[in-house]
């Protein structure tokens, strides 16, 4: 059997808002961020709206477990949700440069995910059926995630 291949299919640009600790929860450090807006570049097109988070989990080893959900308006008006789910981690010091707002060299951490698309538009309904994996890097204010179809 041939392996998937990846194809490029958008780039989420997110604006993220000030994170708010929650304390530490049953696997580690708990914290939300909330998602502000941003747009959407690629196979598709749109706005990211102001609404959703992510809720992280950080682990003893500064491991963060993402874990967002957010939703996108496209020029026509159809709503896409999005799910996206993954992993953030490197070396301490690289961490805590990315916790003050540093601007990070991508290839000194790993942060990947798998993200979900849904939508009730029919225009759009084809996103249901897609599964996407990410490779992101954190700004000081935002979040760029590049995601590829699987195919």
């Amino acid at each position: 059997m041939e392996a998937p291949r990846l194809t490029p299919f958008c780039t989420l640009h997110v604006e993220l808002g000030p994170l708010r600790e929650m304390g530490p929860g049953r696997a580690g450090q708990r914290r939300i961020i909330p998602i502000l807006g941003g747009k959407v570049t690629g196979r598709i097109e749109g706005q990211i709206l102001n609404l959703g988070a992510d809720w992280q989990t950080i682990f003893a080893d500064g491991a963060a477990d993402i874990d967002t959900r957010y939703a996108m308006e496209t020029a026509e008006g159809a709503l896409i949700e999005i799910v996206n789910k993954g992993v953030r981690h490197g070396p301490p010091d690289v961490m805590a440069r990315l916790a003050r707002g540093e601007a990070v060299d991508t290839s000194s951490y790993y942060f990947r995910t798998t993200a979900r698309l849904e939508s009730g538009d029919p225009r759009y309904a084809w996103v249901n059926h897609l599964i996407l994996v990410g490779s992101g890097s954190r700004g000081a204010s935002g979040v760029e995630m590049h995601l590829f179809a699987v195919e």
